[in-house]
């Protein structure tokens, strides 16, 4: 018996063209659906906006880079809640069976964005 493949996961911005060799199960995890994008030009698996960080927590952090550190700290939290550990086991199970995990989303900077702090929380749970 094989052992089971463990989930790799990516980010990119939703923007980029989709790479089907690649991206494997194409996921958004925004809360606001991206400016300017058709649904058909996202070429999306599907949409997990429950998984984003709060209205109010993103319009706290507005990107800034020296908010970053306390920004992860606090979607964590949001994470661990029931509701996040919800939204989290929905994601994982949305990606099943695909070996690959994008996360997409519109921010700029995906190395400062909830996508980051996401993906490590994942990956400490995929398996």
């Amino acid at each position: 018996m094989a052992a089971e493949k463990k989930l790799s996961i990516r980010v990119r911005r939703v923007y980029e063209a989709p790479d089907p060799a690649a991206d494997g199960a194409r996921v958004l995890v925004d809360r606001v659906w991206p400016r300017g994008l058709s649904k058909q030009d996202a070429a999306l698996d599907a949409w997990r906006k429950e998984v984003a960080p709060s209205t109010e927590l993103r319009k706290w952090y507005g990107h800034d880079p020296e908010r970053f550190e306390e920004f992860a700290e606090r979607y964590r939290g949001e994470l661990a809640t029931r509701e996040g550990e919800q939204a989290i086991d929905d994601l994982l199970r949305a990606a099943s069976g695909a070996g690959v995990l994008t996360l997409l989303t519109a921010v700029k900077d995906p190395s400062i964005g909830h996508t980051r702090v996401l993906a490590e929380e994942l990956e400490g749970r995929a398996s």
